[in-house]
């Protein structure tokens, strides 16, 4: 009779798409590939062209201040906190990959107090930092010492700048401030300077919260130049060696371009938002700026005007804190105060004319530093290669899940698994809900706006964009849902499915009622109408599901109730009570799902199953029939947040393989959920137990969906994590029976062995299998072995010459094998055969060295433990053979006394039952 196979249900973690940019600094390499950013305490290296994570730089426990890449990404510079400054040298793995190594060369106390500011020179070899107590240091990178100590700042320091003034620009500056040189000295200044290479000084600028701007000489250790024109703390410095012009940014809503020369302001640029960066394009005649209003202007230097058309402004949460500008790739990356970053194509500056507005730079890209709290996810696209998320704010994300090219040509064009593709914007509240019908060219979103909106998802033509908006519920909808039913085969909506709308819409609201609405055939701005609406609960609505032939739809509710309505007349059909709480999500059963027994018996489920999570930390499956509950399921710890059927059925490889094996190891139907604790639970819904459970999120899970082609399982939560999660059981299945089918054949292959004498075969292999019994048996045998041969220490000389020839590996797990048996007075003996053996055939050396191996020290200690244990148990067996032999000594010596003295006094009588009894009077 054939065992039964249970088919195990494991999920791995693909994929993970998670933060990589929390707020603080940003930089780039030279290059533009190799992106720093911060990350709490922690810094990552990221791979702009592929998205790939290069290192990650653990912290000290205290969130990073300053952030530097030297340029030719050399080196990292990381201050936080903790007043510490450390170096890291960054180095490829020798191995083929693209990784990088980074480490730590000096860990330093740069100032008193945080390092607010810093930058890295032109070379890499130079580090300025600049701290809240106004002192500024210069420091050798690759030194690790300090060059320069500036003093004059009378507030923090803000920025910094270094930047080269070559030799006749330094002259000028020089002769400015002196008297009139005569023309035949200027002749003979000019005939020197022909005479010899052009130099360079280096020049470090400094700007601070109270306005002033200072120039340092780093040759002559001093101040050359004090600027005092900004009434705020200034943010950004830029210099031009092309055209000599200085350019500052202050929080005063000014730029101010200063002749690099003199030193004097050349133009003041009404910038009228708070400036947060700037810098000079074009070789010096172009200027750039952003600040609170989150959009990239451009300046003309020669006019003072803006050449950019008039941008609208942004909120505050977009607004720019910091831009980096890269000339090899010619493009400018803009950091926002929503941790996003956007790569803006500077190609076409060079067209630009001074007096003819422009349009703003081109957005090449958008990368996601974090996407904040993921409330809801949904695949979308046919071939749900994009994936669309609502992130606690009013746009959804649309984020690519193709996957990574490891020779994209340049960083502005990279597309890969994460990678941002879209941003759609309409809503003006944060988003809670979303859904996608069953093509996914189809998305539906409910934000705290009141209003739902349906957009067209068109991947191949990179087309996102509105279509219709839905206005009339009083409050935030919670709740939305799309028929997610495919047409008939080769019906038009089957076929162009971006020429056909869904043909409805069901929302749900916090004013506890419920609308459906038709959806317009034509795109309209105007808001369209409800078809019907009902007052559907006592409290908030938090989810609505719609049945496999959208006949009927559950709404659930903070009310602890879940109702089941007739999708066209809008009337209640029944209702579930019995949770205990408010119930979060719900859902109905596929087509296909097998019935499923209750707790008490075989129970009906002919009209379908509803899966539902609430508050009350379980998870039920109901019955349509009677609307009665037919399991519950408990097993999180924190309120279940999401719930959801797991396809039956794919053209995965997973469930190949499990459509292919027997009727007795075919997967049951599963169901998953997501708690508040953070687990994502997959249960049998025909036992009610769980399957597997699956924790990689450190806080609440509140989005989930599955993709039906694959069964890619997807979580999203508040720790800004999106996981993959890969069915892998048919693979661990495929293992298991690999692994079992070896072990049969090892052991059979160990009997063998055993059964021909093949001692030193036999004992490798029960080694490497880990079978202390067989070889426990095996050794024993060679114990008892009667006679003994000659010589031999454990009974055979043959298996003395294969534990003197065991590897470090081999004889350590020996060890271990024996100090298990030395702890039994039953097998004590065999283990001292072996130790006896061990400690005759190898040197003191290697018998040492293996204490210095994992667990080599416990083995080797509890062995001497338990040996001496047993020489004192045998010591004390031996003296009390003595005595006995004593006694016995003493008692013969009565013996033979009373036989020659005693004899007429002893008498011999007959015993009860035959026997001589001696009596001695």
């Amino acid at each position: 009779m054939s065992s039964r196979t249970k088919l195990t249900t494991t999920y791995d973690p693909e994929r993970i798409i998670q933060p990589i940019y929390t707020g603080g600094n940003v930089a780039l390499d030279r290059q533009g590939r190799i992106l720093a950013t911060c990350l709490g305490e922690e810094a990552l290296l990221t791979d702009m062209g592929t998205g790939e994570l290069l290192a990650r730089i653990e912290g000290d426990g205290e969130v990073l201040t300053t952030l530097s890449l030297t340029p030719s990404a050399s080196h990292v510079i990381a201050c936080s906190r903790s007043l510490s400054m450390k170096i890291y040298a960054l180095q490829p793995f020798e191995s083929d990959t693209h990784l990088i190594n980074a480490s730590l060369l000096r860990t330093l106390k740069p100032h008193t107090t945080p390092v607010v500011t810093a930058a890295v020179d032109s070379t890499g070899t130079l580090l300025a930092t600049g701290g809240a107590d106004g002192v500024i240091k210069v420091w050798d990178i690759r030194g690790g010492y300090v060059t320069h100590t500036f003093r004059g700042h009378a507030g923090v320091v803000s920025a910094l700048h270094f930047f080269e003034v070559w030799a006749t620009e330094h002259g000028n500056n020089t002769k400015s401030n002196k008297k009139r040189q005569s023309s035949s000295d200027m002749r003979q200044d000019a005939t020197t300077t022909k005479s010899h290479d052009l130099g360079a000084a280096f020049r470090l600028a400094s700007g601070s919260e109270d306005g002033k701007i200072r120039i340092w000489d780093l040759a002559k250790r001093k101040s050359v130049a004090t600027l005092d024109s900004h009434v705020s703390v200034v943010r950004s410095l830029d210099y031009s060696a092309d055209s000599h012009i200085f350019v500052s940014a202050s929080r005063d809503k000014t730029a101010i371009v200063w002749d690099a020369r003199t030193w004097k302001s050349r133009k003041v640029l009404p910038v009228l938002e708070s400036v947060e960066a700037v810098g000079l394009l074009e070789e010096g005649s172009l200027i750039y700026t952003g600040g609170e209003y989150g959009r990239l202007r451009i300046w003309s230097v020669e006019t003072g005007r803006e050449v950019t058309e008039e941008q609208e402004a942004s909120g505050e949460g977009d607004s720019i804190v910091h831009v980096l500008r890269n000339s090899s790739q010619k493009f400018l990356l803009s950091v926002h105060a929503d941790q996003s970053l956007i790569l803006h194509s500077t190609a076409s500056l060079s067209k630009i004319l001074s007096d003819t507005p422009t349009e703003p730079l081109p957005i090449l890209r958008r990368i996601s530093g974090t996407h904040d709290e993921i409330i809801d996810l949904a695949y979308v696209t046919p071939d749900r290669s994009l994936l669309a998320l609502a992130t606690n704010s009013e746009d959804i994300r649309l984020v690519s899940l193709g996957s990574s090219k490891l020779n994209s040509p340049s960083a502005t064009s990279a597309s890969y698994f994460g990678a941002d593709v879209a941003l759609l914007q309409g809503h003006e509240d944060i988003i809670i809900c979303l859904s996608v019908d069953w093509s996914g060219c189809w998305l539906t979103t409910g934000a705290k706006d009141n209003t739902a909106r349906l957009w067209r998802i068109d991947h191949a033509s990179n087309s996102y964009q509105p279509y219709a908006t839905f206005t009339g519920h009083a409050e935030s909808i919670g709740a939305i849902s799309l028929p997610s039913s495919a047409p008939p085969q080769n019906s038009p909506e089957r076929t162009s499915p971006l020429d056909h709308t869904p043909p409805f819409l069901l929302t749900g609201s916090q004013d506890r009622t419920i609308k459906r609405w038709n959806i317009p055939k034509t795109s309209s701005s105007s808001s369209s109408r409800a078809l019907y609406t009902r007052k559907a609960h006592d409290k908030d609505i938090n989810a609505i599901s719609l049945s496999p032939t959208s006949s009927l739809f559950a709404s659930a509710s903070q009310d602890r109730t879940v109702k089941i309505w007739s999708t066209e007349e809008g009337e209640v059909q029944g209702i579930l009570r019995g949770h205990r709480r408010g119930v979060w999500s719900v859902v109905f059963a596929p087509k296909d799902t097998p019935p499923i027994s209750g707790e008490n018996g075989p129970a009906s489920s002919s009209r379908g199953l509803v899966l539902t999570g609430s508050g009350d930390k379980t998870v039920r499956i109901w019955s349509l029939t009677d609307y009665s509950c037919l399991r519950t399921l408990e097993g999180h710890t924190n309120s279940v947040l999401k719930v959801l059927w797991l396809p039956t059925t794919s053209s995965s490889s997973s469930s190949s393989a499990i459509s292919n094996a027997p009727a007795s190891s075919k997967r049951p139907p599963l169901i998953a959920s997501a708690g508040g604790d953070g687990l994502l639970k997959v249960w049998d819904a025909s036992t009610g137990e769980v399957a597997a459970t699956l924790d990689n999120h450190t806080d609440r899970i509140w989005a989930l969906t599955v993709n039906p082609d694959t069964g890619m399982l997807v979580s999203g939560g508040g720790d800004s994590v999106v996981t993959f999660w890969k069915d892998t059981s048919s693979e661990t299945a495929a293992k298991t029976s690999a692994a079992a089918t070896q072990r049969v054949e090892q052991d059979q292959e160990l009997q063998n062995y055993i059964h021909r004498g093949n001692y030193r075969e036999a004992i490798t292999l029960a080694l490497a299998l880990n079978h202390p019994a067989r070889l426990l048996s095996l050794l024993q045998g060679v114990v008892d072995t009667q006679p003994q041969e000659a010589g031999s220490i454990s009974g055979l000389k043959a298996v003395d010459a294969v534990l003197n020839s065991l590897s470090d590996d081999q004889l350590l797990s020996l060890l271990t094998r024996a100090r298990d048996w030395n702890t039994n007075a039953r097998t004590c003996m065999v283990a001292q055969r072996v130790l006896s053996v061990v400690v005759r055939s190898y040197s003191a050396e290697r018998l040492a060295g293996l204490g210095k191996r994992r667990g080599g020290r416990e083995v080797v200690e509890a062995l001497r433990v338990y040996t001496e244990r047993h020489y004192r148990r045998i010591e004390e067996l031996l003296g009390e053979s003595w005595l006995v032999d004593f006694l016995l000594g003493e008692m013969e010596q009565l013996v033979m006394a009373g036989n020659g003295e005693d004899s007429e006094d002893m008498v011999v009588a007959k015993g009860g039952g035959g026997r001589n009894v001696v009596m001695v009077g």
